[in-house]
Protein backbone atom coordinates (compact mmCIF):
# COMPACT_ATOMS: atom_id res chain seq x y z
CA UNK A 1 0.00 0.00 0.00
CA UNK A 2 1.29 3.46 -0.91
CA UNK A 3 1.90 6.00 1.85
CA UNK A 4 0.71 8.92 -0.31
CA UNK A 5 -3.07 8.38 0.10
CA UNK A 6 -2.73 8.08 3.88
CA UNK A 7 -0.82 11.36 4.04
CA UNK A 8 -3.48 13.10 1.95
CA UNK A 9 -6.24 11.73 4.17
CA UNK A 10 -4.55 13.16 7.26
CA UNK A 11 -4.12 16.53 5.60
CA UNK A 12 -7.79 16.68 4.61
CA UNK A 13 -9.00 15.65 8.06
CA UNK A 14 -6.97 18.39 9.78
CA UNK A 15 -8.58 21.17 7.69
CA UNK A 16 -11.44 22.57 9.77
CA UNK A 17 -14.80 23.16 8.17
CA UNK A 18 -16.38 26.45 9.22
CA UNK A 19 -20.17 26.64 9.30
CA UNK A 20 -21.45 30.16 9.75
CA UNK A 21 -25.01 31.48 9.96
CA UNK A 22 -25.77 35.10 9.33
CA UNK A 23 -29.16 36.18 10.67
CA UNK A 24 -30.61 39.27 8.99
CA UNK A 25 -33.97 41.07 8.72
CA UNK A 26 -34.45 41.80 5.03
CA UNK A 27 -31.97 43.41 2.68
CA UNK A 28 -31.16 46.45 4.80
CA UNK A 29 -27.90 48.34 4.41
CA UNK A 30 -26.57 46.69 7.61
CA UNK A 31 -27.53 43.22 6.34
CA UNK A 32 -25.84 43.79 2.99
CA UNK A 33 -22.74 45.22 4.69
CA UNK A 34 -22.56 42.32 7.14
CA UNK A 35 -22.72 39.75 4.33
CA UNK A 36 -20.12 41.59 2.23
CA UNK A 37 -17.77 41.99 5.21
CA UNK A 38 -18.18 38.34 6.23
CA UNK A 39 -17.56 37.09 2.70
CA UNK A 40 -14.42 39.23 2.39
CA UNK A 41 -13.04 38.05 5.74
CA UNK A 42 -13.79 34.39 4.97
CA UNK A 43 -12.20 34.58 1.53
CA UNK A 44 -9.08 36.13 3.03
CA UNK A 45 -8.71 33.88 6.09
CA UNK A 46 -10.71 30.68 5.42
CA UNK A 47 -10.61 30.34 1.64
CA UNK A 48 -12.31 27.12 0.58
CA UNK A 49 -12.99 26.01 4.16
CA UNK A 50 -16.23 27.77 5.02
CA UNK A 51 -19.95 27.78 4.34
CA UNK A 52 -22.24 30.74 5.00
CA UNK A 53 -25.96 30.25 5.52
CA UNK A 54 -27.99 33.47 5.43
CA UNK A 55 -31.25 33.35 7.37
CA UNK A 56 -33.72 36.16 6.78
CA UNK A 57 -35.89 36.38 9.88
CA UNK A 58 -38.51 38.43 8.04
CA UNK A 59 -39.21 35.28 6.00
CA UNK A 60 -38.57 32.69 8.75
CA UNK A 61 -38.95 34.36 12.18
CA UNK A 62 -39.29 31.01 13.97
CA UNK A 63 -35.60 30.26 13.20
CA UNK A 64 -34.45 32.94 15.65
CA UNK A 65 -35.35 30.75 18.60
CA UNK A 66 -32.86 27.94 17.78
CA UNK A 67 -29.79 30.16 18.12
CA UNK A 68 -31.40 32.60 20.59
CA UNK A 69 -31.09 35.61 18.29
CA UNK A 70 -31.93 38.89 20.02
CA UNK A 71 -30.37 41.50 17.69
CA UNK A 72 -29.68 41.75 13.97
CA UNK A 73 -27.55 41.21 12.04
CA UNK A 74 -26.01 38.39 14.08
CA UNK A 75 -23.32 35.97 12.97
CA UNK A 76 -23.27 32.54 14.60
CA UNK A 77 -20.30 30.20 14.28
CA UNK A 78 -21.81 26.71 14.47
CA UNK A 79 -18.68 24.72 13.58
CA UNK A 80 -16.02 24.46 14.87
CA UNK A 81 -17.41 24.38 18.37
CA UNK A 82 -17.91 26.13 20.72
CA UNK A 83 -20.70 28.20 19.22
CA UNK A 84 -19.83 31.90 19.05
CA UNK A 85 -21.93 34.95 18.19
CA UNK A 86 -21.09 38.40 16.86
CA UNK A 87 -23.68 41.16 16.53
CA UNK A 88 -23.39 43.99 14.01
CA UNK A 89 -22.31 44.67 10.44
CA UNK A 90 -18.94 42.89 10.91
CA UNK A 91 -17.01 45.94 9.70
CA UNK A 92 -14.35 45.64 12.42
CA UNK A 93 -12.21 42.83 10.99
CA UNK A 94 -10.06 42.44 14.09
CA UNK A 95 -13.15 42.06 16.28
CA UNK A 96 -14.59 39.45 13.89
CA UNK A 97 -11.33 37.48 13.79
CA UNK A 98 -11.08 37.49 17.58
CA UNK A 99 -14.78 36.71 17.99
CA UNK A 100 -14.60 33.74 15.64
CA UNK A 101 -11.16 32.69 16.93
CA UNK A 102 -9.61 32.88 13.46
CA UNK A 103 -5.86 33.35 13.24
CA UNK A 104 -4.91 36.13 10.78
CA UNK A 105 -3.15 35.12 7.58
CA UNK A 106 0.65 35.27 7.98
CA UNK A 107 2.07 38.70 7.19
CA UNK A 108 -1.37 40.41 7.36
CA UNK A 109 -2.04 43.03 10.00
CA UNK A 110 -5.65 43.92 10.77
Amino acid sequence: MSREPARKARTVSTVPEWELRLYIAGMTSKSVAAFANLTRICEEHLKGRYRIEVIDLLKNPQLARGDQILALPTLVRKVPEPIRKIIGDLSNEERVLVGLDIRPVQGKRS
